[in-house]
């Protein structure tokens, strides 16, 4: 029987439901306002087009590679090389949990409330972030549980939810746009100054405008799973490259879009600017519930009205979240674990890791929960309010998941100079033009790295980095321990 083949239409609906996400519009204007879209269009032509089609063509060289990331590193650079960037690869999945077990109360109490009352969840005497902390504690172990008894098909539930996010968006844009058009003017003031400076003193200055290019790169993350399409697609010399440029084209407008018309029914002075009340946690259900009060305000309905659209929106959106990351969580507790210790040599692991049960490593899976309870306890007891402790958490979890990027990106020059692989799709036809394109994602991932990391420091927040670059040492170093050990005893 033939096997089905991926038309333009749908590689595009494909790519694009696997990279947006509708929480990147409102976080972007709350800590940029329109500032936002610049940095937005500067990554994804500097990072989501050529790293795309950089993972397309080391993934159509390497169909068949059960160890994914690994096999294209190890054959381009080195299995020791391809270790170390896979654990890093592993890192981020780690912060990722780290960040979804605490940002998910809050959806669960906007759905049930119509607003975050978080801040105000106090367990045994614990400070509301310490009580988060338990929280998301225990749900790392219930989804764990869950997981590992084979009980993970949870894509009906994300199915849902990612539905629900983007006709969040589809509503979000119209509804600003009704709401402008109602009012005759924006309610965040338009000008030139604003598209470039963001409304937030933290990101106001030189290097804080800088590291918010960390948030548009991860804005586009997740762009290494589309390298196994390339196979599946129609004439992929054609149709491949002009489905990602388009994807990448919507992805973008959609964001830009998102951002500006957020503009038109978001004061950042009244809306955002509440001190710790408001945090890279929370921003997306005030911005949405906002919205539905201002369209209210717009219609002329009554104060009372108005506020219970606002609050209705919110349970919409954190009902939808909430789905969103839940499904997403089931997947990722066991996928990357999967992959990392059925993807790489087995020599490398212990017998106890390499244990499996329904197909899953499940006493890998404990020991990965263990690690991020122990991160969790970590920086929620470490004495940080709400509003810092989503900052670090957010920032680990952008910092650790760019920094795979620049190691496939190195890894695609040094496959580009392999003349025995084959290529069944190349998009870059010189290695110069490959080259230009490797140090372009290069300059763009490791330096937004880079400010994330300066900016803390220059505020006098030197624990916020330190945080950031904690677990990447970490699990470099232990991964560069265990290849030594590896190698000596099969030398």
């Amino acid at each position: 029987m033939k096997k089905r083949q991926l038309t333009l239409i749908s590689l595009v609906l494909m790519v694009f439901t696997s990279i947006f996400n509708f929480v990147n519009i409102p976080r972007a204007f709350y800590l940029m306002g329109y500032a936002a879209i610049m940095w937005y269009v500067i990554a994804a032509f500097c990072f989501f087009l050529p790293f795309a089609f950089m993972v397309a063509e080391m993934g159509s060289a390497f169909p068949n590679a059960k160890g994914g990331i690994y096999t294209w590193m190890a054959k381009a650079v080195s299995p020791k090389y391809a270790f170390v960037g896979v654990v890093m690869w592993y890192t981020s999945f780690i912060s990722w949990m780290l960040n979804t077990s605490s940002i998910i109360w809050i959806p669960i109490s906007t759905a049930i409330f119509g607003v975050d009352k978080t801040q105000n969840w106090h367990l045994f005497g614990l400070s509301d972030v310490q009580t988060l902390g338990i929280l998301a504690s225990l749900l790392v172990i219930l989804v764990t549980f869950i997981a590992s008894r084979g009980l993970s098909k949870f894509k009906l539930i994300t199915s849902i939810g990612g539905s629900a996010m983007l006709l969040a968006s589809f509503i979000l844009i119209v509804g600003g746009s009704l709401i402008l058009i109602l009012n005759g003017h924006p309610l965040q003031p338009l000008s030139f100054a604003s598209l470039i400076k963001s409304p937030d003193p933290q990101y106001a200055s030189a290097i804080g405008t800088l590291s918010f290019s960390v948030f548009a790169v991860f804005a586009f993350g997740g762009i290494e799973i589309i390298s196994g399409l390339v196979d599946q697609t129609k004439n992929p010399e054609k149709t491949f490259p002009r489905g990602v440029t388009i994807s990448a084209i919507m992805i973008t407008l959609v964001y830009c879009l998102g951002i500006f018309v957020t503009g038109m029914f978001t004061n950042w002075n009244e809306v955002f600017n509440q001190g710790s009340h408001v945090n890279l946690g929370n921003e997306a259900f005030i911005a949405m519930n906002n919205f539905g009060y201002q369209l209210g305000l717009a219609l002329n309905f009554s104060h009372h009205v108005a506020v219970e659209m606002g609050l209705w929106t919110a349970r919409y959106i954190g009902f939808s979240m909430f789905l969103a990351l839940m499904g997403a969580f089931t997947t990722v507790i066991f996928s990357p674990i999967k992959q990392l210790v059925e993807g790489t040599p087995a020599k490398l692991w212990p017998k106890f890791i390499q244990k499996t049960k329904n197909d899953l490593p499940v006493n890998a899976m404990k020991v990965q929960a263990a690690l991020v309870i122990g991160f969790l306890l970590l920086v929620s007891f470490g004495g940080s309010n709400a509003k810092a402790f989503f900052q670090i958490v957010i920032s680990m979890t952008n910092v650790a998941m760019s920094l795979p990027y620049l190691f496939i990106a190195f890894a695609y020059m040094q496959f580009r100079k392999k003349d025995n692989v084959a290529r069944p799709f190349t998009f870059f036809k010189t290695d110069r033009s490959a080259k230009v394109a490797s140090i372009v994602v290069l300059l763009t991932v490791g330096l937004a790295i880079i400010f994330t990391l300066i900016a803390p420091v220059l505020q006098g927040q030197v624990m916020n980095t330190v945080w950031m670059i904690l677990g990447p040492i970490i699990f470099a170093s232990v991964a560069l321990l265990g290849y030594r050990h590896y190698e000596k005893k099969n030398m």
